[in-house]
């Protein structure tokens, strides 16, 4: 220990164990709480640096030190509770704090998992780790309003997973899972057809435009996303028609890249979100918390030194490597079951080792884990987030197809294990979910029958419509379906396709979630409908699509930045922003979506179509309100 201008020894942690110490003095004494001065006697390096906290200074000390230390640990995923106010160097005389484990009230649960299952389940613990960090009690909610960026909350769940599936930590996260996970800070509960679901978000804009997308959602909580949205709303309202009548203000345009959606291949060649080459990998300290909660899970067992060194650092690409890593976990078990000067417990002696089997054969099998197997496995309300992330997985374009019918039979095995009614559906905005009549709309393209479906415009209204659909597809996440509308009366494909440019016409491109319902109908005659590639669909969709502008109150704004296919020049004091719309329902959404910018808009239908949908909305929350 290095010595201190005072005479006292500072506090150093050489060889990064103490937080292990901790985990060791309070495991071995749950349930049982234990006071600051319990805990400073017996971990030996509080111990040797702060003696008896015997003067205010090395109370203070101590209190910062082990609160950093049990930051540190619920960073892990290890939480420590205390039943009394903090100690506080401001407050003479203040009784002791006392602290134990936070396990729960009920036992971990413990799954087999096989290898193959190990990259869904990293991506899904990803997945449900940052959503965790979102929520927290209702008590806090009431002090922290949720829209605030994530932060982590104690604890963070799922460290445990690692002591039953050995080798998570080494898997790699795919990059646009993580770019998309990572860029969605904040988190709100919506109502979606009466489910209620999780969904990260950007920014208010973006789940505005998330809510508006999704017919007859409406945002639960937190209170002030509500607010936010109902500001929006009022804001469309008010909005003015375009008219040309500040000619000469305008400057040179400026034109940005055509409006064309980017197919998931296309998606490979953009700018790489930053990635590490394994999620979980963490410190020394992290390693070897994850192996003793590996060891502690499976007591008894016998794995040799290059089989942990594959599952807790990685496999390795040739001999040396191989060598350098079981010299690492050799390190680690020494580590772990190192006896302190004085023979106490708190040097970390975790386990009991069979040494002579150790040095023999190269074969690690532990005992006597001092309780610490009650952290092992996957706590009850941590399994049903986790299950809920594996189904999102298995139903959103995400994950490449494999990927999905691998989160789907992963699911299939969580399912049983999570009490009915206790899964958390999630979502992220942008990349929504498999929609409800995605499954029939399936059956019929491959069967080669029509629908007669029910779906919703821009303006929240309903219509139908009989057509035959011809491809499902993907479009920066979002689902989309194609259909052929020249069916007549008679249940048959008309016969006016004399010419491609007829042809366009025929098609209607819809958003799949806006399909409300749809039923199967048998066609009398064989349904032959063209062959077209999905990039001449959403030509003819530009093509055929309205011309449209809005004025924005001042220049410069993001979300015109990230607008495809617009012109933009100044106008007044903001700009006139024009686009060829291709969907009416998402030009509604996104301008109520960016109404606190937004004042005036182009054409009159559209214009129309904006304000009845903010009304319609504005009168479904004062229905809900009263």
């Amino acid at each position: 220990m290095a010595e201190g201008t005072n005479g006292r020894r500072r506090f150093s942690d050489k060889w990064g164990k103490h937080e292990l110490d901790v985990l060791a003095v309070l495991s071995s004494a749950f349930p049982q709480w234990l006071t600051s001065r319990q805990i400073a006697q017996r971990v030996k390096a509080y111990a040797d640096s702060y003696g008896e906290l015997a003067d205010q200074a090395a109370k203070a000390a101590f209190a910062k030190q082990f609160q950093r230390d049990r930051a540190k640990l619920a960073a892990m995923g290890i939480a420590i509770e205390s039943r009394q106010p903090e100690y506080s160097s401001k407050s003479e005389g203040q009784d002791f704090a006392s602290y134990r484990l936070q396990l729960g009230d009920e036992p971990r649960v413990r799954l087999h998992f096989e290898q193959e299952d190990l990259p869904v389940l990293a991506a899904a613990n990803y997945l449900a780790r940052s959503i965790s960090m979102s929520q927290a009690s209702e008590e806090e909610h009431q002090q922290t309003s949720r829209t605030a960026p994530r932060v982590p909350q104690t604890p963070i769940p799922g460290l445990g997973l690692d002591s039953i599936a050995p080798g998570l930590g080494t898997q790699t996260i795919p990059a646009q899972l993580m770019k998309v996970v990572d860029s969605r800070r904040f988190a709100a509960t919506v109502d979606v057809d009466g489910e209620h679901i999780n969904v990260a978000y950007r920014d208010t804009d973006d789940l505005a435009m998330y809510v508006l997308e999704h017919p007859g959602a409406s945002i639960i909580s937190p209170k002030e996303a509500v607010e936010a949205f109902h500001r929006r709303l009022n804001a469309a309202v008010a909005f003015r028609e375009l008219t040309d009548a500040a000619k000469g203000e305008s400057a040179a345009t400026v034109v940005s890249q055509p409006l064309v959606r980017q197919e998931p291949a296309e998606q490979e060649h953009a700018k790489p979100h930053k990635k590490s080459g394994s999620f979980q990998t963490g410190s020394e300290v992290d390693r070897r918390l994850r192996l003793m909660l590996f060891l502690s899970a499976h007591l008894g067992e016998e794995y040799s030194l290059a089989e942990l060194a594959e599952r807790f650092i990685g496999r390795a690409r040739t001999e040396d490597e191989l060598k350098k890593s079981v010299a690492v976990i050799h390190k680690d078990i020494n580590t772990l079951t190192t006896v302190s000067d004085d023979g106490e417990m708190a040097g970390s002696q975790f386990f009991d080792i069979d040494w002579s089997l150790l040095d023999a054969e190269g074969i690690v099998s532990a005992t006597n884990s001092l309780g610490l197997e009650r952290l092992a496995g996957i706590s009850p309300q941590y399994l049903s987030l986790l299950t809920a992330s594996v189904s999102y997985l298995a139903h959103s374009p995400l994950l490449p197809e494999q990927s999905r019918a691998q989160a789907q039979s992963l699911y299939q095995r969580l399912r049983p294990h999570v009490k009915a009614g206790e899964t958390p559906w999630l979502s992220l905005t942008g990349y929504e979910l498999e929609p409800n009549s995605f499954t029939v709309v399936r059956r019929a393209i491959n069967d080669g029958d029509l629908i007669d479906m029910e779906y919703t415009d821009g303006a929240g209204r309903t219509r139908r419509k009989l057509v035959a659909p011809a491809k499902i597809f993907v479009d920066e996440g979002l689902y989309y379906v194609a259909v052929w509308t020249a069916v007549d009366a008679k249940k048959r494909i008309a016969t006016d396709q004399a010419s491609a440019g007829a042809e366009s016409k025929h098609w209607q491109v819809l958003r799949l979630s806006r399909v409300e319902h749809a039923d199967i109908v048998k066609p009398e005659h064989p349904v032959d409908v063209p062959d077209v590639p999905v990039g001449k669909l959403r030509k003819w969709s530009l093509d055929n699509g309205t011309d449209a502008a809005f004025i924005t109150d001042q220049p410069d704004l993001p979300f015109i930045k990230n607008l495809p296919g617009a012109s933009v020049e100044p106008y007044g004091t903001g700009e006139k922003v024009s686009v060829t719309v291709s969907s009416d329902s998402w030009f509604v959404a996104f301008c109520i979506a960016h109404a606190r910018h937004i004042v005036a808009v182009a054409p009159a239908t559209l214009r129309s179509m904006i304000v009845a949908r903010a009304e319609r909305e504005l009168s479904l929350g004062a229905k809900d309100e009263a």
